[in-house]
C-alpha cells in the first residue's frame, strides 16, 4: 500500500471537509475513500476521524497526524520536481509577487526574458500594493520594497532603495519651496490613502517621529502618487526606482537631501518561503532575479 497515496487521500478529506467531496476531487467512490481511511486507521492502530450523519471532525490522533504531516506532501512534490529538472527540462509553475510601481518597471522584464528561456516553466505574476503573506496565499517567490518584518521568510538583497521627498519644478515656483522639515504642514503633500508606514515621513535630528504633513492628493498606487508629482499638485515621498531618472532630467527636484534620516533608505528583497527543498525553476527566476535588479537599479 502507498503511504504517500493514503497521505494524500486524508489531507484531501481535510481540504475538502467530507469523504464524498475528497471523493470528487481524486475522481474515486466515497467507498473507495472510506476503505482506505479503515486501512490506515488499522494501520496506525487509532481512529483519525469521528464520523456522525451532520459532521466529520478529526480525533486527538488525527489532529496529531495532521499537523505532522501538512509539509510532507508538498516536500515530496518539490523533490520529485527536483530530480524531474535536474535529468530533463525546467517545467512548472511559480507564483510570483512584487508591489505594481516596482514590478511594471524592473520585475516584469526580467520575468518577461525568464519565460523566453524556459518556455516551459508557467510564472504566475500579481502585481499588488496589498502585502500578502506568501504561506498562505501560496506564493513562491515576492520582491518587495517596504522595510521587512521578522516573518521567518528567507531574504535575499536586490537593491538599495531611498525614499526622495521631491516635487516638480513647476509646483515649488508657485508654493515656494520648504526649507525646513515641519514647513511640509503647509504645502499639498502626495500620500497613500491605504495603512502602513509609507506616509510616515521622516527627516533629520527628529527621524524618529513623523512629520505633520498637509493634506494633498492621496491614492493607492505609487504610480498615481508619482504622476501627480510630476504634474505639479505637490510634493511627494518616493522611491528612487520611481524618480531617479527624473530628478536626472530635472522634471523632478529632490528636497532635504542635506537632513534625510535613516528611515529614508531601506532595500529591495527578495523574499521565499522556507522550505527544505526548492525547485531548480524557483532557484533559477530567483538567480535571474539578482542579475537582472543587478544591472537594472
Amino acid at each position: 500500500m502507498s503511504q504517500d497515496g493514503d497521505l494524500a487521500i486524508f489531507h484531501a478529506i481535510l481540504d475538502a471537509g467530507s469523504f464524498a467531496g475528497a471523493a470528487r476531487h481524486l475522481g474515486v467512490t466515497p467507498s473507495a475513500i472510506s476503505k482506505r481511511i479503515a486501512q490506515m486507521e488499522g494501520r496506525l492502530g487509532a481512529p483519525l476521524f469521528v464520523r456522525t450523519t451532520r459532521r466529520m471532525t478529526l480525533t486527538e490522533a488525527g489532529q496529531t497526524y495532521a499537523a505532522r504531516t501538512k509539509d510532507l506532501l508538498t516536500q515530496l512534490s518539490a523533490a520529485e520536481d527536483e530530480i524531474a529538472e535536474g535529468i530533463g527540462a525546467i517545467r512548472g509553475t511559480i507564483r510570483l509577487t512584487s508591489s505594481i510601481a516596482l514590478g511594471r518597471r524592473h520585475v516584469l522584464p526580467i520575468v518577461l526574458d525568464f519565460s523566453e528561456a524556459y518556455p516551459d516553466v508557467a510564472v504566475d505574476l500579481t502585481l499588488t500594493d496589498a502585502l500578502v503573506d506568501l504561506i498562505e496565499d501560496g506564493y513562491d517567490l515576492a520582491v518587495r520594497s517596504a522595510a521587512l518584518p521578522d516573518s521567518g521568510l528567507i531574504s535575499r538583497r536586490l537593491a538599495g532603495n531611498r525614499r526622495i521627498i521631491c516635487a516638480a519644478p513647476g509646483y515649488l515656483a508657485r508654493h515656494g519651496a520648504p526649507t525646513l522639515p515641519h514647513d511640509l504642514a503647509g504645502h499639498a503633500c502626495l500620500t497613500l490613502n491605504m495603512r502602513g508606514p509609507f506616509n510616515a515621513w521622516r527627516l533629520g535630528d527628529d527621524w524618529d517621529r513623523p512629520l505633520e504633513l498637509g493634506r494633498g492628493f492621496s491614492c493607492n498606487s505609487l504610480d498615481a502618487l508619482h504622476a501627480a508629482c510630476l504634474r505639479g499638485l505637490g510634493i511627494a515621498r518616493l522611491p528612487s526606482f520611481l524618480v531617479a531618472e527624473d530628478i536626472a532630467n530635472g522634471r523632478l527636484v529632490a528636497l532635504f537631501d542635506d537632513v534625510e534620516g535613516p528611515a529614508e533608505r531601506s532595500t529591495i528583497s527578495l523574499l521565499h518561503p522556507y522550505t527544505t527543498v526548492v525547485p531548480r525553476r524557483v532557484r533559477l527566476l530567483a538567480d535571474a532575479l539578482v542579475e537582472g535588479f543587478r544591472h537594472q537599479v
